[in-house]
């Protein structure tokens, strides 16, 4: 199994806000797949899909960005994900507009979505897709997080998002972590 989560906070207030990048990526995801999230479990909303035999979970927690580990680990229990099977789809504001990053695991590096995973999984050797959403040059982090993509900007993160899904659509067609590295870094 693969678990594909994206962070995100739940609610049109949020929808297309440069915290929400993650969520935007598994939605790509489950329409490419031709299903929809709308599983409620766990604190998630989730969908299910086999792709040549192996099933992929895509995930949207429904806890808000700063609490996504709560639905995390209580889906990987009851699922019995492993780490290495963790995929977690998130914005990264100190990394440039629209660029694309996999991380096979670390810090939190100040995102409070991913400090919560790892502090409710007790590990941080869990596979990351980070987007950049640029620094806020006149506002505060939070204002910058939760404000839509400017109309110059849009493009640079559709971009970014289909790139994501094509890593994670390659990730889950076999190619290994190092090779997805060496693609998308």
């Amino acid at each position: 199994m693969l678990m594909v989560v994206g962070l995100g906070n739940p609610g049109k207030k949020y929808f297309e806000t440069k915290h929400n990048v993650g969520f935007m990526v598994v939605d790509q995801l489950a329409a490419d797949f031709g299903v929809k999230l709308d599983k409620l479990e766990f604190d998630a909303a989730t969908a299910t899909v086999r792709v040549d035999g192996e099933r992929i979970m895509l995930v949207e927690p429904q806890t808000f960005m700063n609490a996504s580990g709560k639905a995390v680990r209580q889906l990987m229990a009851f699922y019995q994900v492993q780490e290495d099977e963790l995929l977690v789809v998130q914005d990264d504001l100190d990394m440039p507009m629209g660029k694309l990053r996999l991380r096979v695991k670390g810090s939190a590096g100040g995102h409070n979505g991913i400090k919560d995973i790892i502090a409710a999984t007790g590990s941080s050797n869990f596979a990351r897709v980070k987007i950049g959403t640029d620094h806020p040059a006149a506002q505060t982090v939070v204002d910058w997080v939760l404000t839509p993509f400017s109309k110059d900007d849009r493009p640079v993160i559709n971009s970014a998002i289909d790139q994501a899904v094509a890593l994670i659509k390659d990730r889950i067609s076999g190619t290994s972590i190092a090779q997805l590295m060496n693609k998308y870094n």
